[in-house]
């Protein structure tokens, strides 16, 4: 899926290119540098701004609306050239983007998008929720019979993404509906996820399944069950979504119970990112905005590990 998206760029890629002497500068505020998602978002981001000669500035907001609307503030202090944006709060930023806009300012969203954004590269936060518990109602139903005690770690702090996580639950309601849901609490880092789970596993010791919204809750939950001695069960499942690095990694490891996460291509999204802008920049952005939506591909352990 990554080859095949990068193949498609090629032609278009080869074509941007910042004049000699043209010195261009693009921001991007991400909800939190702690998300293994992000890292390889920014990773795209930065590699392919330095490839096409463009300086970057990349700030965490660590999940704060107020410090997210400040950097675009600052931006457009700055006079920065285009601004790249993973919104928390959708609403309440709009606004400050707007005014961006009417500065001159190329402004893009990624992952959740807001209203104003030229650009948006996104996906339906309910259909990426329900593509991950459709894979997990699959192991259910295979390794267990249908029946077992399963916990979410979600992102219930992040308002647009509490579509992804009501999507797990109601497809695994349907494809499994005699597995027992016992805790979702939000827990989107890892030391949040390996907190939750290790609270879980001590409350329902019969808990064999355990699904994040994303890969960095998940890791957590993961760590948490192998520390509990849960490790090398062969029907015991983590799963989490996003594919990250951090994720495949960890299904590579002696003993693994993680299972599962579902691609989003996020390095190449963050290089389709910077492309966008620098177009926007060069030929202005379009009347109407674009939607760019992201691919969505489960990656089983044990294709990993045939490899």
């Amino acid at each position: 899926m990554r080859k095949l998206l990068g193949c498609m760029l090629v032609a278009f890629c080869l074509s941007l290119t910042v004049s000699a002497g043209e010195k261009l500068r693009f921001a991007y505020s991400v909800m939190n540098f702690e998300n293994p998602y992000f890292t390889m978002v920014i990773r795209g981001f930065e590699e392919r701004c330095k490839e096409l000669g463009i300086e970057t500035n990349v700030v965490d907001t660590k999940y704060d609306p107020a410090v997210q609307y400040n950097h675009i503030e600052n931006f457009i202090a700055a006079k920065y050239d285009a601004i790249l944006v993973s919104p928390i709060d959708v609403d309440g930023i709009n606004d400050i983007c707007q005014a961006a806009i009417d500065a001159g300012i190329v402004v893009v969203s990624e992952a959740q998008f807001f209203e104003c954004a030229q650009a948006k590269f996104t996906l339906d936060e309910y259909t990426y929720g329900w593509a991950q518990g459709t894979e997990v109602a699959k192991w259910i139903n295979e390794k267990l019979g249908g029946e077992c005690e399963w916990a979410l770690i979600a992102q219930d702090n992040v308002p647009p993404v509490v579509r992804r996580g009501d999507g797990v639950v109601e497809s695994i309601a349907k494809f499994a509906p005699k597995a027992k849901l016992v805790s979702r609490q939000t827990g989107d880092t890892p030391e949040g996820g390996m907190r939750i789970i290790e609270a879980v596993l001590q409350q329902f010791p019969n808990v064999k399944v355990i699904q994040g919204t994303n890969d960095s809750g998940a890791i957590g939950g993961y760590r948490a069950v192998m520390n509990s001695g849960k490790g090398g069960d062969p029907t015991f499942y983590v799963g989490g979504a996003d594919a990250t690095d951090e994720a495949v990694a960890a299904m590579k490891e002696e003993g693994s119970v993680f299972r599962m996460s579902v691609d989003l291509a996020p390095y190449e999204t963050g290089r389709q990112c910077a492309d966008k802008m620098l177009e926007y920049v060069k030929n202005g952005p379009p009347a109407k905005s674009e939607f760019f939506y992201f691919p969505m591909a489960p990656v089983w352990q044990n294709d990993v590990l045939a490899r």
